[in-house]
């Protein structure tokens, strides 16, 4: 036995992935090269930037186009996965975050860069959309809740991975995380290329009729479901809160209000990835088996819960233990509302529909830095994060009036 399938073999055998189909191994693998290589070039964009003697609000807008991009064509790769299948979009999004992320590592000026970092955001996209409309297209009805949980743990182990390695390569030289990350992406398409099966012919009458009338039409009818529009609001509160405000508002908040040591802004996020990953499969198996509604009622509940304990306890302590909770938070956020998605599309290609689902996490994500920002130059943290508590009251009212969309049958086993 090869270490190549011995390593394949452990992949499929760990408690994530234990009786799923084996293509969600590989789409997990996949986004754990994808996020271990932005960890590690995620900290380098705005000072590589910065390098070219721009000011720090031209060196942001660097991240702030890749996730411009990737919120605007969103609709065009929910469009493309509908004609040319989940695995040709996946791995040419990839190569194109590859070779994009490669270009941007040789840029000589910052124009170059900032195109470039358009052309990745677009390309991660396509990646994000294939990859997640494949996924729960190809397991069953109760294995979706597993399948998501999985495919987030490829994230999340990938992303604690990253930025160790990232501070060891941004050492060498500014412009090597881009390389690293290009390689890692190559690894990523490679996998995507060589070891997920062609499962396109399975919808081929579905392909043939595939008109751009007919992917909106799918797309309407979806946004008339209530289970849908509380799968998007829970989206939502996710971009907005979890990579919105905690990403760019509470690093200022343990700085300037707590006044403590930037260090306890990374135990706070360590806090809130050990929670998320160790209650992730316990999410996923509770999504399929008591049902998506309890799961999204409880995780948008406790992520409501976790910024009441940050306004109320303004202490380093407060502040852990509330990073903690909203770790609880995000593992049921993650799983159940994909699972949502796959029961609305019911197992057949959607692009646009998992398209919609993927902007409102990018919206989320752009708007919530935005909003808090100003929120904070003008009232005050407590402003900027009762915000966020309120985003996340809607997306609790929509998942409480929202129908259970897993099949009756298996929700009473």
């Amino acid at each position: 036995m090869t270490l190549l399938q011995t390593l394949g073999r452990k992949i499929r055998h760990n408690p994530w992935l234990r009786g799923l189909p084996n293509e969600v191994a590989v789409i997990s693998l996949i986004a754990f090269f994808v996020a271990i290589g932005f960890g590690i070039v995620a900290p380098a964009i705005p000072v590589f930037a910065r390098s070219f003697g721009v000011s720090a609000l031209a060196a942001s807008s660097v991240v702030s186009v890749f996730a411009f991009m990737r919120f605007a064509s969103a609709p065009i790769a929910g469009l493309w996965v509908n004609r040319f299948g989940e695995r040709i979009i996946l791995t040419l999004g990839l190569l194109i975050v590859s070779l994009s992320s490669f270009f941007a590592g040789l840029a000589q000026d910052f124009n170059h860069l900032i195109v470039l970092r358009g052309i990745g955001g677009l390309g991660s996209t396509m990646f994000t959309v294939s990859a997640f409309s494949l996924l729960l297209r190809i397991v069953a009805p109760d294995q979706r809740g597993r399948a998501a949980a999985a495919f987030q743990g490829g994230f999340l182990v990938g992303g604690l991975a990253g930025p160790a390695v990232g501070g060891i390569v941004i050492a060498i030289s500014l412009r090597a995380p881009f390389f690293v990350y290009s390689f890692t992406l190559l690894l990523a398409a490679g996998a995507s290329a060589f070891f997920l099966k062609a499962h396109d012919k399975e919808n081929m009458e579905i392909k043939e009729k595939s008109k751009v009338s007919q992917s909106l039409r799918s797309f309407t009818t979806a946004l008339k479901n209530r289970a849908y529009s509380a799968a998007l609001s829970v989206n939502l509160a996710t971009g907005f809160v979890s990579f919105g405000i905690r990403s760019s508002i509470i690093p200022l908040f343990v700085v300037e209000e707590l006044k403590s040591s930037p260090s306890l802004i990374g135990f706070g996020f360590l806090a809130t990835s050990v929670t998320q990953a160790a209650l992730l499969s316990y999410a996923g198996k509770s999504t399929d088996i008591k049902g998506r509604r309890p799961s999204m009622i409880f995780g948008t509940s406790v992520l409501f819960i976790s910024i009441i304990v940050l306004v109320a306890f303004e202490t380093p302590t407060g502040y852990l233990i509330s990073m903690a909770i909203a770790g609880i938070g995000a593992a049921f956020m993650g799983s159940a509302p994909a699972a949502v998605i796959g029961d609305v599309t019911g197992g057949k290609k959607s692009g646009p529909v998992v398209a919609a689902f993927q902007m409102t996490s990018d919206f989320g994500s752009i708007a919530g830095p935005i909003v808090a920002g100003a929120l904070v130059d003008s009232l005050g943290f407590g402003w900027a994060f009762m915000t966020g508590a309120a985003v996340s009251l809607v997306a609790v009212f929509f998942s409480v009036i929202m129908p259970e969309t897993k099949p009756k049958a298996e929700v009473t086993k």
